[in-house]
């Protein structure tokens, strides 16, 4: 039983960590709150805290693979600890995992990119995802002339 049980933890884990930074992760991140709410209500507040703090990793970071692989770890012995002391969350971890992967397979879940961007006093902002940005400045000189900003590299 604790293998079939460490084996639900490690799928459930996968499931949670994918569904960070995408559609999916507010009503995933409902799921698992209320799996820990089952057993210990209080238990709630500093697990909802964890799983915010590791979806805002992952959506920050710049390889977010590697943060989904390293939170997967936590949260698959976190998992295994909740089905030890509650048994009764198998079911319900079981039907969460089985609903995320299913979105994922379907391709309902998408990536949510979030970019906020401001220029004040007269500046100007170059921004893009997932793509590349290549900006010249140039300015007019005397007589109507053309001239390449000097930061922006040789002439």
């Amino acid at each position: 039983m604790s293998d079939e049980l460490a084996l639900l933890a490690e799928a459930g884990a996968a499931a949670v960590v994918a569904a960070m930074a995408t559609d999916l992760w507010q009503a995933t991140r409902d799921g698992v709150l209320g799996l820990f709410r089952r057993g210990a209500p209080d238990s709630a507040a500093p697990v909802g805290a964890r799983l915010d703090e590791g979806a805002s990793l992952v959506r920050t970071s710049a390889a977010p693979d590697d943060v989904r692989r390293a939170l997967a770890g936590i949260w698959a012995r976190e998992l295994h600890e909740l089905l030890r002391r509650d048994p009764a969350c198998r079911v319900p971890l079981a039907r969460l995992t089985a609903e995320v992967d299913g979105a994922f397979a379907s391709g309902r879940a998408a990536v949510v990119l979030e970019q906020n961007n401001t220029a004040r006093d007269s500046g100007t902002v170059f921004a893009v995802q997932h793509g590349d940005i290549h900006a010249t400045h140039t300015t007019r000189g005397a007589g109507g002339a053309t001239r390449q900003d000097p930061d922006d590299g040789p002439q």
